[in-house]
């Protein structure tokens, strides 16, 4: 599964072979021997690269899961005392600059024998990434309406509308009306809040431009392309008041929890959990 699994992610049995650290012919082996015990072809061969087939792709979800079991039973059954191996997280790109340095920082310095991988995207993505076994657990916005997952509020967020400076003050959603919404790719729950705030005001929404970097998103808000909903906390970091202005927005658009989330029939998890602790409160 573990050799599957690496030619899937790579695909190519070179590059695969030399993430495992084996010979190109024992990767290119174990693949055609689990594929004659299936009974199916796994990927498509073409002259560069390896393509994974529709069967392949099933077993892939599969192969996830059976192989974090089984690092679960190993740690469970080892009773391992310190936290080691891979834990993958996800989280929000504004979560990821202005809240994780000092948290992953620390938690290096406590559980140095860990392998941090770090992903980030919007919380819908960060959410389904979870509960198919591609990451071990998230920092996403609440609320999260997930029965497979559990979850920690780790952090209260107080979200501004960003402007250029020379923009007037604003009140409703009718004085940047006709200014583009500069926001992050759908399923980000930022989004879905700038957009209901002008839904419920009754202003339709007219041009939306998606960035994949909050920096862009504040240059482009710098320029005067457009208006975008930014934690106050990136603005904090930044000392960006002489180049945007932040306008505070009503408590019930403005108050957002972060919560760290992660399956929740995998229990025992001693990354994950040390990582759970670290987050004070």
């Amino acid at each position: 599964m573990r050799i599957f699994k690496a030619v899937a992610e790579e695909g190519s049995v070179t590059r695969a072979a030399a993430r495992l650290n084996r010979v190109q012919s024992n990767v290119s082996a174990r693949l055609a021997q689990l594929e004659e015990a299936l009974g199916v072809a796994l990927f498509h061969r073409s002259a560069r690269r390896l393509l994974i087939t529709a069967e392949g792709a099933r077993l892939l979800d599969y192969a996830d899961r059976l192989l974090q079991l089984a690092d679960e039973a190993a740690a469970a059954v080892q009773g391992r005392r310190a936290p080691s191996g891979k834990l993958q997280i996800g989280a929000m790109e504004t979560t990821a600059a202005a809240r994780l340095p000092l948290v992953l920082a620390a938690f290096h310095r406590l559980h140095p024998d860990v392998e941090l991988l770090l992903d980030t995207g919007p919380t819908d993505y960060l959410v389904q990434a979870v509960v198919q076994h591609r990451l071990d657990c998230a920092l996403v916005a609440a609320p999260v309406a997930c029965p497979e997952l559990a979850q920690l509020a780790v952090f209260e967020e107080e979200l501004v509308l960003l402007t250029d400076l020379a923009h007037g003050p604003v009140a409703t959603p009718h004085d940047v009306a006709r200014k583009a919404l500069l926001v992050f790719r759908a399923g980000c729950s930022y989004r879905r809040r700038l957009e209901a705030w002008f839904g419920d005001a009754g202003v339709g929404v007219g041009r939306v431009a998606e960035f994949g970097t909050f920096e862009a998103i504040i240059g482009c808000v710098a320029a005067g392309m457009g208006v975008a909903l930014m934690p106050k906390e990136v603005l904090r970091q930044r000392s960006l008041a002489k180049s945007i202005r932040a306008h505070p927005l009503p408590a019930a658009l403005a108050g957002v929890t972060t919560v760290l989330v992660w399956r929740r029939d995998i229990v025992h998890h001693p990354a994950r959990q040390a990582f759970a602790a670290s987050f004070p409160g």
